[in-house]
């Protein structure tokens, strides 16, 4: 069976069309099909490959895109050559020249306010009413010490008069017994040659005369004294009444300043003081000043304040108008990032120019001939090197340049390099395209 087992079973295969096809149970190998798919799946991959390096090659080469933007959203300005002033501004406030803080000298309470902030006063114009009963006991005090300092004077004059004509009295008392007793000594010398008086009786006519001598010189050496020593006891003693007078006098002129005076002609501004309030030497009481005589202080960063001097030229604006003005002086020292200058104004203030009125300041440091200059950019600093973008003549096309920035104003700055007069640039704020060398402007 051999012949049986040798042959192959058949299948058969129905088509949809109807034909019928007989296959064996095995396929016959074909080993060159599959090589060529396996051959043909490697270049594919190949290729794809080869693409994708050629592709990101390609891509790699490729320029960024130029950005765009919108003309009549940056500011641009033409370089230019000529005269340049260079400027400060700041802003600041008006503020009186002649101001005067009225300060309480003494103890006190607020007993009534006469006049309110806003009124106009004079000198004598009476602010408020203090009250002080201490003090006035005091001043009370003070005067009778003085009446009685000064009664003592009165008495010691009397004393010291009388004690000098004492002595003038004794001095002239001793005089006259020396001058007897000189007479007695003198007679006795007559008599005493011609041997009519006793020894015993001279001798003792000597000695008297020489004792009332020495008494007659001893009791004027007093009586000068009496007299030389008058002038200084007095003024001793006047000096204690002008003393005492004098503390009755501050006294009383404290009882009198309890009536507070505005002191000078102006306005009244403030009134830090309420009714019945307790106020101490020193405090504020009221502040008075000439709203005619203003001054403006202006707050300049410290960056720009370094070259402001005194007597510069100034401008201010006072939003009714501009008026010339001079620096008047510059505060040493700065004060949250700004120095404060003083102007002087020169000129009539405008209307409606009051005190604490905001204000616009501008000085002028010097003025530049013949210089390149163009509009001051939003970014960069005087004397450093920045990128502009110049427009490209012919073009709607913008270049990053490295200018070279010289001194700077309010509203222009000085260009040293880069940039020549014609040159037109961008000086709106570019930051946001420092990563871009060139823009297209729409």
């Amino acid at each position: 069976m051999r012949q049986s087992s040798e042959v192959k079973a058949e299948t058969t295969i129905v088509r949809p069309s109807g034909f019928t096809h007989s296959t064996s149970s095995m396929d016959i190998a074909r080993p060159n099909v599959a090589k060529k798919k396996r051959q043909r799946r490697i270049m594919i991959v190949a290729a794809a490959v080869l693409a994708l390096i050629v592709i990101t090659f390609g891509l790699s080469r490729l320029k960024p895109a130029v950005p765009s933007v919108d003309r009549s959203t940056v500011w641009i300005d033409t370089v230019k050559r000529g005269p340049m002033v260079r400027q400060v501004r700041g802003l600041g406030t008006l503020v009186p020249v002649d101001i005067r803080w009225i300060a309480a000298n003494t103890d006190g309470r607020v007993e009534t306010i006469v006049v309110w902030p806003g009124t106009a006063v004079q000198a004598d114009t009476v602010i408020l009413e203090l009250t002080s009963p201490e003090l006035e006991q005091a001043a009370g005090d003070a005067e009778s010490k003085a009446k009685a300092v000064e009664a003592e004077l009165t008495t010691l004059r009397a004393t010291l008069q009388r004690e000098v004509l004492d002595q003038e009295s004794t001095t002239a008392r001793v005089h006259s017994e020396y001058e007897q007793a000189k007479m007695e000594r003198q007679t006795n010398d007559q008599l005493a040659k011609n041997g009519l008086v006793a020894d015993l009786v001279y001798k003792t006519s000597k000695v008297k005369e020489a004792e009332l001598a020495n008494r007659d010189a001893i009791e004027t050496k007093r009586l000068a004294f009496s007299h030389d020593s008058i002038d200084p006891q007095i003024a001793s003693k006047q000096a204690a009444v002008d003393q005492a007078k004098e503390f009755a006098r501050l006294k009383s002129d404290q009882v009198q300043q309890l009536h507070v005076k505005a002191g000078m002609n102006g306005v009244l501004q403030q009134l830090p003081v309420q009714i019945g309030q307790r106020v101490k030497p020193g405090d504020n009481l009221a502040r008075v000043a000439d709203p005619t005589k203003l001054k403006a202080q202006v707050k300049i960063a410290e960056t720009q304040a370094k070259d402001i001097q005194t007597n510069q030229v100034a401008s201010i604006d006072t939003r009714n108008g501009i008026v010339a003005g001079h620096v008047i002086r510059v505060d040493p020292a700065v004060e949250q990032g700004t120095v404060t200058v003083d102007v002087g104004i020169d000129g009539e203030l405008p209307k409606g120019a009051r005190p604490d009125l905001s204000v616009d300041g501008t000085i002028e440091l010097e003025r530049l001939d013949n210089v390149i200059y163009v509009g001051r950019p939003a970014f960069g600093q005087e004397n450093n090197t920045v990128g502009i973008f110049k427009l490209v003549a012919g073009t709607s096309e913008a270049v990053r340049t490295p200018v070279k920035l010289g001194r700077s104003s309010v509203n222009t700055i000085e260009i040293l390099s880069g940039l020549e007069p014609g040159d037109q640039v961008i000086l709106s704020d570019t930051s946001s395209m420092d990563a871009h060398e060139r823009i297209r402007l729409n």
